[in-house]
């Protein structure tokens, strides 16, 4: 789904770090060794017809790496 995060993240809280994380083997591979944690929080979002909503998001992140794989999880 393509989407587009307007203003800032809120409620933001770990999921799961390190070796909880399912998918960390191909984090590292894809994007770097790091200190990966999957993380959620919460914004208004711009969907591919142009509707805003709010909504709640998961993504992976480490150190020095960024924020890396947006996905939508639910509209709020």
């Amino acid at each position: 789904m393509d989407f587009e995060i307007l203003g800032d993240l809120t409620g933001v809280e770990t999921i799961a770090t390190g070796s909880g994380i399912r998918e960390v083997g191909r984090l590292r591979k894809h994007h770097g060794r790091g200190r990966w944690r999957k993380r959620k929080g919460y914004a208004e979002v711009r969907l591919a017809n142009g509707e805003v909503v709010r909504a709640e998001l998961h993504w992976y992140e480490a150190t020095g790496i960024g924020r890396r794989e947006f996905k939508i999880k639910r509209f709020l």
